[in-house]
């Protein structure tokens, strides 16, 4: 098989929930050996979520795919000098504590950088290292309501206030920050220099939000929620059918004309009201009423064949149910059995990253706390008589692995 591109790359994660393991988890799934350092008492805090399978949390084996799990209590003097050491020969350090974590354990970037000068160490945060905010703790709804995300999503003025059905902000977090690393990685690829990483989720959901800024830096207005509809384009929206909702956009002057030939309404392409896309959106309701009349008139799937075939840029409103079986996301490989190391093999989704000379790889679940730690500590030297000395004494955990399970252990 061919060897993924950042195979060699060595990174230890200390870090829970989100933000941090799912960037750990695109690292990971592009070849890089991700070690999670994780408490030895709970691990990732995430670990605790539901749904369960088999007691493993089904959440935290997604998004920390393809790692290794390493449990040492970082608060322990002997921990810290344990992760000073794999420090020594690593790469990339990611961590997600609130500021001050970190010094206050004495694994942070300038403790870290005075014994490897050319690490590249990585903090995602609420609000970042340094200003007014940079001391408070914040989560993904307060981020996504402190940016203005929540301000304008959900169906429109008066509506009770609406955040996106996925964490955007930690999400956002862990995109722009496993960027930031490889390009940090490219850098000292070129220089031999390392670097210190700062990313707030803060400022990664205002970024988000380019479309929506810019108008406001433009014109002073400020935007609001406008459901499923489009800032600046008409039609382009869910709408009502016989059995749920089917999407269509419609915004180049072709694709407006077969919109109309599909709905059997070919009369409004040359209706003044609706004669160039700056019309057609300042009508929007008034366009979006007389569309969705006749979507309401037939099946989903009926309007979604129709304008497929017309060429019309459409999809069906799947439920998540839907959207696993999909043929077309099964053909590309995306939906998959990774292997556990008790459960057997468990449904995950893949990397939407298709390289053709490096694929990624999609080797095993998320791991149980400490399967890899006398693995991750004998590269730094210790023996399994060091470790059961360190386990004894509370400064690691190794886990005590059973039989695997021969068969999918999830829906």
């Amino acid at each position: 098989m061919p060897t993924p591109p950042l195979t060699g790359l060595r990174v230890l994660e200390m870090t829970n929930y989100i933000a941090g393991p799912y960037c750990g988890m695109i690292l990971a799934d592009l070849g890089a050996d991700v070690v999670k350092i994780e408490n030895p008492a709970m691990g990732d805090f995430s670990r605790g979520n539901a749904p369960f399978i088999g007691g493993e949390g089904a959440g935290f084996m997604a998004i920390n795919r393809n790692k290794r799990s390493c449990a040492i209590n970082l608060k322990a003097p002997e921990g810290r000098d344990l992760f000073l050491r794999l420090a020594d020969t690593a790469d990339v350090v990611i961590e997600n504590f609130r500021p001050g974590t970190t010094r206050d354990l004495g694994v942070d970037y300038e403790t870290v950088k005075a014994r490897n000068p050319a690490i590249i160490y990585a903090s995602v945060s609420a609000f970042g290292q340094t200003g007014p905010y940079g001391h408070r703790a914040g989560l993904d709804l307060i981020v996504q309501g402190m940016s203005g995300i929540m301000s304008i999503t959900g169906e429109g003025e008066g509506r009770p206030p609406v955040k996106p059905g996925v964490p955007i902000g930690d999400l956002a977090g862990a995109l722009y920050t496993a960027n930031a690393i490889q390009a940090a990685y490219i850098h000292r690829l070129k220089t031999g220099e390392g670097q210190y990483i700062d990313v707030s989720l803060f400022e990664s959901a205002v970024a988000l939000e380019v479309w929506e800024t810019s108008g406001y830096f433009a014109n002073g207005v400020v935007p609001g929620p406008i459901g499923s509809a489009h800032r600046t384009s008409a039609p382009y929206q869910a709408f009502k059918t016989t059995d749920g909702y089917v999407t269509i956009g419609a915004t180049s002057p072709n694709n407006w004309h077969n919109c109309c030939a599909v709905l059997g309404l070919p009369h409004l392409e040359n209706d003044p009201r609706f004669a160039t896309t700056a019309a057609r959106k300042a009508r929007q309701d008034e366009l979006a009423a007389l569309i969705e009349a006749v979507t309401m008139t037939a099946s989903t799937g009926h309007w979604y064949r129709a304008f497929d075939a017309a060429g019309v840029p459409c999809g069906e409103l799947y439920r998540i149910d839907q959207v696993v079986e999909d043929p077309h996301l099964i053909d590309r490989g995306f939906i998959r059995d990774l292997q556990h190391t008790t459960l057997g093999a468990v449904r995950n989704t893949g990397s939407p990253i298709h390289l053709s000379a490096t694929p990624v790889r999609m080797e095993r679940a998320g791991p149980v706390l400490g399967e890899h730690t006398i693995e991750v500590l004998a590269g730094v030297g210790l023996t399994a008589a060091d470790v059961a000395g360190l386990e004894a004494a509370g400064v690691v955990k190794q886990a005590k692995i059973e039989q695997a399970a021969a068969s999918a252990s999830s829906p």
